[in-house]
This record gives structure tokens, sequence and C-alpha cells, in this order.
């Protein structure tokens, strides 16, 4: 259970051993009455696993048919996939099978399909580090340089 749906049974367990009443629950949580009034019958019925949503758990109504998965990664891993250089990402992927194959699949459902499945990975791309300079050769060193013709710098001849 989340600490979300955890918080309330500390409060629903003062409510029912009296020391806080329903109202002031409600307050506290954050909600109407009557929704308090809810939460502690379900509190009484079912303990702490009461508050639990009810769709814990269970996979989504709007989950794509397992044929329709595996048809999308066969065609995925027959067409799209190779070295790692070569391969085609989530994105590029979703978009040539909509194109190609006439098969909509959203580019966020495909990458967890493809991590699943381990036809692709988050491979990125690092940039070099930047070139750092020579350290000098003594501690302290700089090199002291003038790019202006003012003659500002008093070691320095002025120009005629």
């Amino acid at each position: 259970m989340s600490c979300k749906e955890l918080r309330p049974a500390g409060v629903l367990a003062r409510v029912e051993s009296g020391e806080l009443k329903l109202v002031d629950a409600a307050v506290l949580l954050g909600m109407s009455y009557r929704q308090s009034k809810r939460l502690a019958k379900r509190y009484r019925e079912g303990g702490t696993q009461g508050l639990k949503h009810g769709s814990a758990g269970r996979e989504s109504n709007r989950r794509k048919s397992k044929k329709f998965r595996e048809r999308v990664l066969r065609l995925v891993g027959k067409k799209y996939s190779g070295e790692e250089g070569e391969r085609f990402g989530p994105t590029l992927a979703a978009e040539h099978l909509a194109s190609d194959d006439q098969v909509e699949v959203n580019a966020q459902t495909l990458r967890r399909w493809m991590l699943a499945e381990g036809l692709w990975s988050r491979a990125r791309k690092r940039r070099l580090h930047r070139k750092r300079r020579e350290r000098k050769e003594h501690v302290g060193e700089l090199v002291q340089m003038d790019g202006s013709f003012h003659d500002w710098l008093h070691l320095r001849p002025a120009h005629s």
C-alpha cells in the first residue's frame, strides 16, 4: 500500500478509539464528512487493507490484447531490430508500424514492451568531455596576456 493510502489509517484508528470525532477526521484528511463516513466503514470492515484501492493489482481494462502485443513484437523483431547502432528506437518503430504495417501503437507502450522483451535498451549517446588545459609547472603560475592597445599595464612599453 502507498503512504497516501496508509495516512488515513492512523486518523481512522483514532476515530475508532474515540479519541477523535469523524467530523474532525474529515477535516484532517481533507475530505467531506460523507466521504470520511464511507472510508470509516471500509476501515471498520476490512482494517488497513479495506483502505487499499479496489483496482490495485489488477490489469488495466484499457490494456492491449496479448495477441496484438505478440504480433507487434514479432513485427518489430523481424523488421525494425538489429545491432545496437542499426535498430529502431520505439518512437521510430511506432511510426513505421503505423505507416508501413497499419498497426497503431503508442510509442510509450511500445517502449515498455520492447524493454521487457529485450528488443531495445536505453543506450545514451554521451558527449566527449571538454578538453582540459595542461597544468602549469609551478603552483600559482599564470600567463598574463593583454590584447588591448592601451598603455594600462605598467610594465609594458608604450606604443609609438
